[in-house]
């Protein structure tokens, strides 16, 4: 078990001067000065001790001062530093992570973490990433100590505690879990950064000149415990689909890919609670009669032409030259601050008892609702998951946060879990 006695801070955001990174620590800037504010009141917790990391002092130095925030303290650390990395890790008790690519970047750090017994969480969407960490790294972390959770932003939060929640109420009131679960997507509004649109690049990059890459990213079940064999077809949106109970048009959802692997991860953490044969789906609503069927045919025909652009050098190129957002690009403060989501599931049991309910967010969902989402999660990790309770190893959102990050999300970051009534 860790050692946390003697750590200067329980938070270091590494990567704060990258695009999510900089709204990362805006944000739990806010909290801090809130939780300062309101510590004396009654059941109000204690606020945290934090620092911010990057590779340029200077860079460091210019977002304090953008923040208001020189009381700040900062870590010069390069993403490829081992001796570095370590030394931050032997600082805190939680690092959090927006420097991506991962797949790129990332290792580094995972090992430090896991080497030194410290908790982790990261913005990843990149599930072939993932499979990687865990084959080089879930035995050691386990006997480290250390609690590592990927995906914990946009994607995957909404869904996997969208479905944990969701699964809860089917518990309660049908005495079991539902062996099916659809999430749609009601209402999406915001921005991709630069930052997204290299890591979703590099995943192109990879899977167009590996085979192995290309079979791995098609298995539904790719980062679930190898002692779980699961054989269920998952279904994918691949056409313009009607789905009556949502009464709407369907289109794929381009964060299905890595949501749908973490719910079934989570599913074979909890020795396949839901069911050894749990079938879990998302997809974009596009509206009910004929506009929304177009449309659900217009967005998977755009969808399709840019898989296949990303997928080919020289149209790739085109892309990240002069058409895509560059790393450190994203929407705008007041593009952030209009973004909203709304995600609606739809729960079945066996006997056919259905459960629906609502997850959703008040900010541009990449960005301000995840960077609420990101922080909340380290608070959670740091302060809320007793080490006695959730021993080192690799987590899901949902499997380590459970309840505690639900109630910790709707209090502070903006985000509701409703169940629905027909």
């Amino acid at each position: 078990m860790p050692n946390e006695t003697n750590k200067t801070y329980d938070i270091i955001v590494f990567g704060a001067t990258s695009f999510v990174g900089e709204i990362l620590t805006r944000y739990l800037l806010q909290h801090h000065e809130e939780l300062t504010k309101n510590h004396h009141a009654e059941q109000s917790e204690p606020p945290f001790k934090w620092a911010i990391a990057g590779r340029s002092q200077d860079k460091l130095n210019q977002l304090k001062q953008s923040l208001n925030a020189d009381h700040l303290p900062t870590l010069v650390v390069d993403a490829q530093d081992e001796s570095a990395l370590i030394s931050m890790c032997q600082q805190t008790r939680v690092i959090v992570s927006t420097v991506g690519p991962y797949a790129l970047y990332g290792e580094p750090l995972i090992k430090a973490c896991v080497s030194q017994g410290v908790d982790y969480c990261d913005l990843t969407g990149e599930p072939q990433w993932i499979n990687k960490m865990l084959k080089a790294y879930e035995q050691e972390a386990k006997a480290s100590g250390a609690r590592i959770v990927h995906c914990c932003g946009f994607d995957s939060i909404p869904s996997d505690l969208g479905v944990y929640y969701t699964q809860q109420l089917s518990q309660k009131n049908y005495g079991t879990f539902s062996s099916k679960i659809k999430m749609r997507v009601k209402k999406l509004k915001g921005g991709a950064s630069g930052g997204t649109i290299a890591s979703l690049l590099n995943i192109t990059r990879e899977a167009a000149k590996n085979p192995q890459l290309r079979k791995e990213l098609k298995n539904p079940y790719s980062i679930c415990s190898p002692e779980q064999q699961y054989h269920v077809r998952q279904h994918n949106i691949g056409k313009a689909e009607y789905d009556g109970d949502v009464s709407a048009w369907l289109s794929p959802f381009v964060m299905a890919a890595i949501n749908t692997r973490i719910v079934h991860r989570s599913n074979s953490l909890l020795n396949s609670a839901y069911g050894s044969e749990f079938y879990y789906d998302e997809a974009m609503m596009t509206g009910d009669g004929s506009k929304g069927k177009r449309r659900a045919r217009n967005m998977i025909w755009g969808l399709n032409a840019f898989m296949i652009a990303a997928a080919i050098a020289p149209t790739r190129w085109v892309l990240e030259k002069f058409i895509l957002p560059k790393p450190g690009e994203g929407p705008t403060p007041e593009e952030q601050e209009n973004g909203y989501f709304e995600f609606i599931f739809v729960a079945e049991t066996d006997a056919g008892e259905k459960t629906k309910t609502i997850v959703t967010g008040d900010k541009d969902p990449g960005y301000g609702s995840t960077a609420k989402m990101l922080g909340q999660a380290a608070l959670c990790l740091a302060f809320d998951i007793d080490h006695s309770e959730k021993k080192g190893g690799f987590w899901t959102p949902s499997t380590v946060f459970e309840n505690k990050l639900i109630e910790r999300l709707t209090q502070y970051s903006g985000l509701t879990f409703d169940l629905m009534k027909d």
